[in-house]
Formats: C-alpha cells, structure tokens, sequence
C-alpha cells in the first residue's frame, strides 16, 4: 500500500515560493548534486529537443540534479507523444468513420489527452507549469510588500533624529 495523501513538494521549489505553508523546511533532506543528467539515447527526437530546452532552465532554477535524469526523460518523452499525437490529429482529424458507418473518436485523442496529464504532472514536479511558477519568487529578488500586511502590521515606525 502507497503512502497516504500528495507527495511532498522538494525543499528547493518550496523555497522558491517562499514557503506559503511557513512549516519548517526538512533539515536532512538529501541534495543532489545540481546539473543536467546524462540525457538517454532512446529518447524520441522530439523529446531530446525538449530536453535540451527545459534542463538548463531548471539547473539555472536550482531545481534540477544530476539523479533527475528518469524523472526528466518521462516528462520529455510525455511531451513527444502528447506532440505527435497532436500532428496526427491535425493530418487525419478528431474522429472518423467506421467500417460500419459510425463516427467515432480517433485513437489519437485519448493519447494526446494521456500524454497531455503526464506532461503537466511530470511538468509540475519541476515547476514548468505557470501555476507553479507562479507560486515562486527567486533569492535575492525582494517579494512585493503586501497591502494586507502592511495594514495589519499598523503605521510605519518613525526614527526621532
């Protein structure tokens, strides 16, 4: 039987969106060495041209390691087949007709719809998603004062010179 509840978002992404839950950060948590993992042979060329774009985005992020590599290649080999079952359906549309004259879905749909989910929950885990890159802010950039804060917090404090 499989853990209960969502997976644990990585101590790296959790930083990079400043820790909206404020629980405390693991201490002991492993890290990886940092970098882009050997990128697999098999991989699809549309896949490897995915791998390409995405990896030193991700190493520049922080978010990225040397043991990722697995990881990497099914989010990129998800993102070759959600693309070739899109051309697919552009050549030979969403539906066609069956030998005995019905109009049925094309193959191709639930396989660009499967491979459309593993993409963005692959995409998630490295924060290649708006949502969650909308949830990050890098070290070093200040954060945006917060109205609501700041009216919570009460008048500013004046220095007497």
């Amino acid at each position: 039987m499989g853990e209960r509840g969502p997976a644990p978002k990585p101590t790296a992404l959790k930083e990079l969106e400043g820790n909206p839950g404020k629980r405390a950060l693991p201490k002991n948590e492993p890290k990886p060495e940092l970098g882009i993992p050997d990128m697999p042979e098999w991989l699809p060329e549309d896949a490897k041209a995915e791998w390409q774009r995405v990896a030193p985005e991700l190493v520049k992020l922080g978010l990225l390691a040397k043991i990722d590599g697995s990881s990497l290649a099914a989010y990129c080999e998800a993102f070759a087949r959600w693309k070739q079952a899109v051309e697919i359906m552009a050549k030979e549309g969403v539906t066609f007709v069956t030998a005995g004259g019905y109009t049925a879905q094309h193959p191709a749909v639930g396989i660009a719809n499967k491979a459309k989910a593993d993409m963005l929950r692959f995409g998630r885990e490295f924060g290649l998603t708006p949502s969650a890159r909308g949830r990050m802010s890098l070290p070093g950039e200040p954060e945006a004062a917060d109205p609501m804060e700041q009216l919570l917090s009460g008048p500013p404090k004046l220095e007497v010179v």
